[in-house]
């Protein structure tokens, strides 16, 4: 089995199986927007430091699955131009907004990433914060944000499957045991498997969530698969729960030396 090919397996061991999808009164793969606008403060971060260390006289950033420009927006006032990617249109609007009011340059280009690739300007850093556990064909994935990359691309991901917070609830609500990989490491060897040694700094991030008891609920609620009327007991599971507030998260890049 090649490194890719585990690369998929593992993901696809998440998939919520379908005697509990079948009863989901709404789709649980939720990306609640609100949740990947700026914060009024943007931590700094090695993903930002080796993002920033890699841009050029253009000091141009392609944002594959940007949000609201995180990755983009910590870059100020470095940044001078950027490409921001994303698949929900509400996202794309959010950036384009935090662009307008920091005075930076920028184009949107709305699809799913690698398709929308010939579309999308080249840069001079691509960044890719908390998108590839979300894509099971890592390889044209990579290779895409490789080719429109002309110093270096940046990967900002959680050392576990995020959904991995969830395990607890899971275990909890449904006596469902949750997988554990991939890890970084497994993509560092996909990486590998297409002639790129990367370079991986492990460090810890503060963890990003829903604030309001009611919110968390509703979205923990929806993900979970459950019906409305379990969100009381959903709502009382979290109040009893542990979360965490820091999380472990891996920053992997490379230069691309175009």
């Amino acid at each position: 089995m090649t490194a890719a090919e585990k690369w998929r397996r593992d993901l696809a061991a998440w998939a919520i199986p379908d005697e509990i999808l079948h009863q989901a009164p709404e789709s649980p793969w939720i990306h609640p927007p609100e949740l990947f606008d700026l914060p009024e403060l943007i931590t700094a971060s090695p993903s930002h430091d080796r993002a920033r260390e890699a841009l050029g006289t253009e000091a141009s950033v392609l944002d594959i699955g940007c949000g609201g420009g995180i990755a983009t927006f910590a870059l100020v006032p470095d940044v001078r131009r950027a490409v921001g990617v994303d698949h929900q249109a509400a996202m794309l609007a959010m950036y384009q907004r935090n662009a307008e009011r920091l005075g930076i340059p920028v184009t949107t280009v709305a699809g799913d990433w690698p398709d929308v690739a010939a579309q999308t300007p080249k840069c001079e850093v691509a960044a890719v914060h908390h998108v590839v556990y979300n894509v099971g064909d890592i390889v044209p994935f990579l290779v895409a944000a490789n080719n429109l990359a002309r110093n270096r691309v940046v990967l900002e991901f959680p050392t576990a499957h995020p959904l991995s917070t969830m395990s607890e609830a899971w275990r909890h609500f449904w006596s469902l045991e949750r997988p554990k990989d991939p890890t970084p490491q497994d993509l560092v060897e996909v990486l590998k498997e297409l002639g790129v040694t990367p370079r991986l700094e492990l460090w810890d991030g503060p963890m990003r969530t829903e604030h309001d008891l009611s919110q968390a609920a509703r979205f923990m609620r929806i993900r979970l698969c459950l019906p409305e009327d379990r969100e009381e007991e959903v709502r009382r599971f979290l109040e009893v729960s542990q979360l965490p507030q820091v999380r472990s998260l891996a920053t992997l890049w490379w230069d691309t030396a175009r």
